[in-house]
């Protein structure tokens, strides 16, 4: 797929505009379009931490092996305050991918172990397919669970076709659980992800005449002040491949 990129030059002008230091790649398959645009191309293929884009195979891989039934499954909360109110209840998968609650997938991971984390991540071949020795925080911290932009849209897209060694049924769910927004004859489904240091957004926009993939990672020296930065710049990029009203 690397070999058909091409460098999107307004993208460079977009990036300079909003201050930001980062990748997007964005793989267009609807019928008439059939292309990929890049904004650094090197930096696409560079792996970095997944943050919570994570919880999109990591839901799966606990539907999987039955550490959660459901979508209706409610796991209670601790009662500690983790500084996020959203985070401060109990949970159930919708609640939790939508408010991307780490302390629900930090319980997944230690149910799920290391030994199946690790044979879930090499079944889907996902990024390096390191677990490293924390099993609660592998996909939050450096030097562990890693994944390129390239890899990100390359695991969508098997999850788009319902293609990944699942039950279609569990894939069908985590694709509804995605869901961010919705027109008359679109459906924008999505996860972001925020290490502290670096922001992801990944996704596609669903049309009738196919699926725009999309992966954007972006350095958040600022923090907190960057994270509007990464919404604006996927959503007027794919403006401008008319893949998003």
């Amino acid at each position: 797929m690397a070999d058909s990129w091409q460098e999107r030059d307004v993208w460079e002008a977009l990036f300079q505009d909003y201050d930001a230091e980062g990748s997007l790649l964005v793989v267009d398959q609807r019928q008439d379009t059939q292309a990929a645009w890049v904004h650094d191309a090197e930096r696409a293929r560079q792996r970095f931490v997944p943050a919570s884009t994570f919880k999109v195979p990591h839901t799966l891989f606990a539907l999987d092996a039955g550490v959660v039934e459901d979508e209706f499954q409610v796991f209670a909360w601790d009662g500690t305050d983790r500084g996020v109110p959203a985070w401060n209840a109990d949970q159930d998968l919708r609640s939790a991918l939508r408010n991307s609650t780490v302390w629900l997938y930090q319980q997944f991971a230690r149910e799920l172990g290391e030994e199946s984390e690790r044979r879930y991540l090499e079944a889907t071949d996902y990024g390096n397919a390191e677990v490293g020795a924390d099993i609660q925080n592998f996909w939050l911290e450096p030097d562990n669970l890693e994944v390129s932009a390239a890899e990100q849209i390359g695991f969508l897209q098997q999850l788009y076709r319902n293609a990944l060694p699942f039950d279609e049924a569990d894939q069908r769910l985590v694709k509804d659980l995605m869901i961010a927004e919705a027109g008359r004859d679109w459906i924008l489904r999505g996860k972001t992800g925020w290490s502290g240091e670096l922001a992801w957004w990944v996704g596609w926009v669903e049309w009738p005449s196919g699926p725009v993939f999309f992966a954007l990672n972006m350095d958040t020296p600022d923090r907190m002040d960057d994270i509007p930065k990464r919404d604006a710049i996927v959503r007027e990029a794919l403006r401008d491949l008319e893949a998003l009203p």
